[in-house]
């Protein structure tokens, strides 16, 4: 099983909690890529003794600042809720194997003793939807062995997912990692993933498959923009309505021009206010409870 350590680290979970400059918010690290944040910010919302304190899955884009992540915690802080937070590696992505053994620990960790009472609610941004969609992959299948797991998970929020070809994935890799080589950086990665097929493109449509068909029921939010070039939007609307189709509630936020992960600060007062409404209709929080 997942062994879960929740000493104190100084490296990069001390540096976030600084980051976010709220007294009562303790960082621990739990592994190199999984921090945990613990919020006892003076001033907001409490919950009963026997409810249990809601958790929010956070899943940063490849090579996010702290300062960026804290922006987020921050928002979540002022809810009321706990945060944990697991960053991806590039190599997660490139050797897919390596992305579903790191889901499975997650996957582990979020039964461990100390979450598994929890009420999820998950937030993935770009490649962390990949990242999670790892954990799902686990899930897809024995729904009945974690349908406890599921049922905790009431809501799922996806920013900025990479969706389409795999010249989306190519042309993301190129623009997150090495920007000034993009060009070169999306021509090797398409070589790549042609001579490595089996263990590169046949896990990911395996993830995509899980991802349409999620085992999850939970209300969704999207966020994206038509020029993103990550992000097929069509394929993206396509899924939406599927997942629709489904009996799954599925709300969206479009915008014709925005930033790749970036849209909270690009359109800040429509992204605080979609988010804040569909937060609050899952019910986690007090309705006094603003974001």
């Amino acid at each position: 099983m997942w062994s879960v350590s929740f000493s104190p680290d100084i490296s990069r979970a001390v540096m976030l909690s600084k980051v976010a400059t709220m007294a009562g918010v303790t960082a621990h690290k739990i592994s190199k890529h999984i921090t945990f944040f613990i919020n006892d910010i003076a001033g907001t919302p409490t919950f009963l003794p026997a409810q249990p304190k809601p958790l929010l899955l956070l899943m940063p884009w490849l090579g996010s600042r702290p300062q960026a992540i804290a922006k987020y915690c921050e928002i979540y802080f002022r809810t009321g809720f706990d945060v944990l937070v697991v960053e991806s590696e590039v190599s997660q992505f490139l050797w897919p194997r390596w992305g579903l053994e790191s889901g499975g620990h997650v996957l582990e960790l979020l039964e461990s003793e100390r979450f598994s009472q929890r009420p999820l609610l998950v937030h993935a941004f770009s490649i962390g939807g990949y990242t999670f969609c790892q954990v799902l992959v686990h899930v897809a299948k024995d729904t009945q062995r974690y349908q406890g797991l599921t049922n905790r998970i009431r809501g799922q929020i996806y920013d900025s997912l990479v969706m389409g070809s795999l010249e989306h994935m190519a042309v993301g890799l190129g623009k997150t990692m090495f920007p000034r080589l993009e060009g070169l950086v999306k021509r090797a990665s398409l070589l790549y993933f042609r001579a490595f097929k089996h263990q590169t493109v046949d896990y990911f449509n395996t993830g995509i498959n899980v991802f349409w068909n999620t085992p999850l029921t939970a209300p969704a939010l999207f966020f994206f923009s038509e020029n993103d070039a990550l992000c097929d939007y069509h394929s993206l609307e396509k899924m939406v309505d599927f997942w629709r189709n489904r009996g799954i509630t599925v709300e969206s936020k479009k915008w014709k021009k925005s930033v790749h992960a970036g849209h909270l600060r690009t359109h800040p007062h429509e992204y605080l206010s979609t988010l804040e409404n569909f937060v609050q209709s899952l019910n986690m929080v007090p309705l006094k409870a603003k974001m």
